[in-house]
């Protein structure tokens, strides 16, 4: 067993005169799913500081990232892990490169490595350093020291190993003004849905919410400087409009851990980003996705906001109960949570949530209370029933709790739990047995997954595509098939728990529900599949319609009749 590695705080210059040698590349490795704003903005920045940039996606095959470092010879490469649980397929990776003959400077960042730079230089010894928190002016700084010689180890924002103990540098600030940044490159091809293209963007950075799951707030809290920064509308607006112009996106998803609209100076800036949105002509050309809390969900705002283009609400819902949201520490009650879900479809918004059927304070009351919860909010069938276990990430207050109560358990990689009712455990267990929940709750054939998708076409057909003849009808058949794969699901899983909580006879059998849930998938693409067909023609006509120049004061009006 590793011995933890000693940590000494270096105390050193804050900068360092710089020169610069930009004739060999930097590499970029993490993952591209839905594209990485992160490597982006990294990419961005080094760029232009002279540096060529390569990103490439960390599931590529291993020997496909070690041709491509052969091929480029990189300086420097940065990998970009945010989730613990990859960290293994981290490791390998760097192992294969310096087995292979690679000794350039290896650096990693994101929220893992940030809070938990000790582990991470124990469980990958081939790093060199960790970058910590925002690194965009470190990683241009590490890349100038390497490439002209100098001793990097001075650097602002660092932590690495020294004489066998772990060197940790001052941390550096946040970074104060987004908009000082260049627009993030997207070396990728966008995703669509129905043909029309998806990118991701943010106005903001930084959480000021504090739930005890999650580390983003931690991560923003433990450097200096604001831990909330937003870019002025104008800018978020401009780089849509040169996405629209150039590349023809005309979906967005603003991945703010938390979208600016809670309290009177966010509201406003939401209501000025609307303003720009109409100025610049591209509310009724594009449509845009949020992440938000329930407590947000303002009425007035939010029709302004469906008016400008907002189409899809992600909210973190986490529980239906009172006793786990407070575990969660999530500021917000059950009515809340209840009133949010009913404001969005009374003004014709779509939403998505997060929920945890399981947490550490869980107790069988407490999951049927989550069920019940979710039947409310899904009684029409409007989403189908999605729900996890609470796992305990590094850096969460939740998980420093379960280690000082001696719960914790599992390894890095794996991280779990001892509930305080130790037959919760058989009860997942028996869940995960009897509903196969990668088969029905995740992966990308899931019923649950399909499901969604479904209704997020029917979101985009509504926004960016001519009125399709039978969508109604449509939209009654997915609310039909939603509904009863929800009643099925949930009432296996209510009956479940009585089993394992009061010694029950199991109704369920697992090749009875596994055949039900084909069943409903069969269903949903039989569907799904003849209404796309039966409007084919207006689909593709839509589609060829290129993407029309915007004039700067366009009025929206003819921007929402276009």
């Amino acid at each position: 067993m590793r011995q933890p590695i000693p940590l000494r705080v270096f105390q050193g210059p804050a900068e360092v005169d710089r020169e610069r040698d930009t004739s060999r590349p930097i590499m970029l490795v993490g993952f591209q799913n839905q594209g990485n704003l992160g490597l982006g903005y990294l990419a961005a920045v080094l760029r232009r500081n002279g540096y060529s940039v390569r990103v490439v996606d960390i599931e590529q095959e291993p020997e496909e990232i070690l041709r491509i470092a052969q091929e480029i010879n990189p300086l420097l490469i940065g990998f970009s892990l945010i989730f613990q649980f990859f960290i293994d397929r981290y490791a390998v990776l760097l192992y294969l490169l310096r087995v292979q003959g690679f000794d350039c400077h290896f650096t990693m960042g994101g929220h893992f490595p940030s809070l938990s730079y000790q582990q991470t230089l124990e469980l990958v010894p081939e790093l060199d350093s960790v970058v910590r928190f925002e690194g965009e002016a470190t990683i241009v700084e590490l890349a100038d020291a390497i490439s002209t010689g100098k001793d990097w180890r001075n650097i602002h924002g660092i932590a690495y190993r020294g004489d066998g103990e772990v060197i940790l540098t001052p941390a550096r600030a946040l970074v104060e003004d987004l908009d000082q940044l260049p627009y993030p490159d997207r070396d990728y091809k966008p995703q669509t849905v129905l043909g029309r293209s998806i990118m991701p963007i943010l106005a903001s950075r930084g959480c000021a919410r504090t739930c005890s799951f999650c580390s983003i707030h931690t991560f923003y809290r433990a450097a200096p400087g604001r831990i909330v920064r937003t870019r002025k509308p104008a800018e978020v607006v401009r780089e849509m409009r040169m996405l629209y112009e150039d590349q023809g996106i005309t979906v967005f998803l603003f991945q703010d851990d938390d979208f600016p609209l809670f309290g009177n100076v966010w509201k406003k800036w939401a209501r000025e980003f609307v303003a720009e949105l109409h100025r610049s002509g591209l509310a009724g050309k594009v449509i845009w996705k949020i992440n938000c809390r329930a407590d947000a969900v303002d009425r007035d705002l939010f029709i302004a906001m469906r008016d400008a283009g907002l189409y899809l609400v992600y909210m973190g819902l986490e529980s239906g109960s009172e006793e786990g949201l407070e575990t969660l520490h999530k500021q917000i009650t059950v009515e809340q949570n209840i009133r949010a879900v009913n404001l969005l479809k009374s003004i014709g918004l779509m939403f998505e949530y997060g929920f945890m059927l399981l947490d550490p304070s869980s107790t069988f009351e407490s999951v049927r209370e989550n069920l019940n919860f979710l039947r409310t909010i899904l009684v029409d069938g409007c989403l189908p029933v999605t729900f996890c276990r609470m796992l305990p990430y590094d850096g969460t207050p939740i998980k420093d709790e379960l280690v000082r109560t001696g719960r914790l358990r599992g390894d890095v990689c794996s991280p779990d739990y001892d509930f305080l009712d130790p037959r919760l455990e058989d009860f997942y267990q028996g869940l995960t047995d009897v509903v196969n929940i990668t088969g029905w709750i995740h992966g990308l054939g899931a019923v649950t997954i399909q499901l969604t998708w479904a209704w997020h076409e029917v979101a985009v057909m509504e926004r960016l595509f001519p009125a399709l003849p039978g969508m109604s009808k449509y939209q009654k058949t997915l609310r039909r098939l939603t509904k009863r794969s929800n009643d099925l699901l949930l009432r296996v899983t209510e009956d479940l728990s009585y089993v394992f909580s009061d010694g029950r006879e199991n109704p369920w059998d697992p090749a009875k529900v596994e055949k039900s849930r084909k069943r409903f998938l069969e269903d949903l693409v039989s569907e799904r599949d003849a209404f796309v067909y039966r409007h084919e023609n207006i689909l593709l006509d839509a589609l060829q319609k290129p993407a029309a120049p915007l004039l700067i004061g366009e009025p929206a009006r003819l921007a929402v009749s276009a």
